[in-house]
């Protein structure tokens, strides 16, 4: 079966299509700057890539051109688009609805759009999408996978913020956490690597890019993680703040800050590219750093310390730690951030070597010494493979959402 992956922005269209149930990618691409002056879409098919220069005004165009490269390219991979016998969508926020990947009828569409409440940037552009999709594709099931959803397993201590009751049971507020497709992948890699069952597994994994979570993995269940009611709680990030003293707000607010620009400031202008006032790539503060730019290796540090911090309590949650895992553009490709997270964790039983770290930048595996009792591990994410097998399995299984029944996460 091929089973089209589709990751829906504000202004983007990310899509893979796969053969299934071997998890081939077949095809990969991106529609950029959709409803803007230099509207593209890039493709690869293979090693081959590819570009075209055409306008995207909107969503539903987008959608078109993806899929007539699928059979009208100079590399088409398809004969037809009856070829696809489905499609798997991400969805950011799934509020308390959805705790698995479920198919999507007009009642999942209407709790997704319930829950755009809590995530205004991200579930309006997902629904979009969708529904792009769903025109085009009208005979083939679409799935929706949530990034909420493998965060449901928190117990309510670990939830529940310290505000008033009502708070919570009026309007949802409450950690959800995100990127859950990517610490649920990464978290069962994990136990395939340590030859362990995920329900004897233990570990904290670390999603690091331009955004930033980690969570806490208990038989290999999600008891914890860094991101809260949006992703904006928890590491420091690329133009995110993470955690921050509230009453920050309340104090620019009264100097004239209207909410705004403290909602832009927050999310859009602090993080790395806050601290160092240069940017929001760590390897361009990277860079600036070695010319002896004090503020840009201010910046990395402030990143790395937050890190070592959750890690440092994640530890003490979990109290058995079986491996402590890196993924993400970051976690994935900066020896040096691995680097300044384990420095110091050696009497907690992580203990680093410089070589293996050097080695794994970019590739799966250890690069802890062989005495390290908690394993360290880079492991590269991959969310949309997790999209295609629950899509695949959802199909296949022929399981619908009925409204009341959740879908349980597949393996």
């Amino acid at each position: 079966m091929k089973i089209l992956v589709v990751n829906c922005g504000s202004s983007s269209i990310k899509f893979q299509l796969y053969s299934m149930p071997e998890k081939r990618v077949l095809a990969k691409g991106l529609a950029a700057k959709i409803g803007e002056e230099g509207s593209a879409l890039e493709y690869h098919v293979g090693r081959n890539a590819y570009q075209v220069d055409r306008a995207i005004p909107d969503h539903g165009e987008g959608m078109k051109q993806i899929l007539a490269t699928l059979i009208g390219s100079e590399d088409a991979i398809l004969d037809n688009l009856d070829e696809i016998g489905a499609v798997g969508h991400r969805v950011v926020h799934g509020g308390e609805e959805f705790t698995g990947s479920v198919e999507i009828g007009q009642a999942v569409l209407d709790s997704i759009e319930r829950c755009s409440d809590l995530a205004p940037l991200h579930n309006p552009a997902n629904l979009t999408g969708i529904r792009a999709a769903m025109r085009a594709l009208p005979e083939v099931p679409h799935i929706a996978c949530f990034d909420t959803a493998f965060h449901a397993t928190i117990p309510k201590m670990g939830y529940l913020y310290a505000l008033p009751y009502e708070v919570y049971k009026k309007y949802g507020v409450r950690r959800y956490g995100f990127h859950g497709t990517s610490h649920r992948y990464v978290a069962a890699q994990t136990a395939k690597l340590l030859g362990k069952a995920p329900e004897e597994t233990n570990c904290i994994t670390c999603h690091l890019g331009n955004g930033c979570s980690m969570a806490a993995v208990r038989n290999g269940l999600s008891v914890d993680t860094s991101m809260g009611l949006t992703p904006l709680e928890g590491l420091v990030m690329g133009t995110r703040s993470g955690d921050i003293d509230p009453a920050i707000l309340f104090y620019l607010a009264d100097k004239g800050y209207d909410m705004e620009s403290l909602n832009k400031m927050c999310n859009k202008k602090s993080g790395l590219l806050g601290v160092s006032g240069i940017s929001n790539d760590l390897r361009t503060l990277r860079e600036k750093s070695d010319q002896g730019d004090s503020r840009a290796q201010l910046a990395i540090d402030i990143f790395c310390y937050r890190v070592k911090k959750y890690v440092g309590a994640y530890m003490a949650v979990l109290g058995r730690v079986d491996a402590i895992c890196f993924t993400g553009g970051i976690g994935e490709n900066s020896a040096e951030v691995r680097a300044a997270v384990c420095r110091g964790l050696e009497p907690l039983g992580a203990v680093l070597d410089p070589e293996l770290n050097e080695r794994r930048i970019g590739h799966e595996g250890d690069f802890g010494t062989k005495n390290s009792r908690v394993r360290l591990l880079v492991v590269p994410t991959d969310e949309e493979g997790v999209i295609a097998t629950d899509t695949f399995d959802i199909v296949m299984q022929g399981k619908t959402y009925d409204g009341n029944q959740l879908l349980p996460v597949a393996d």
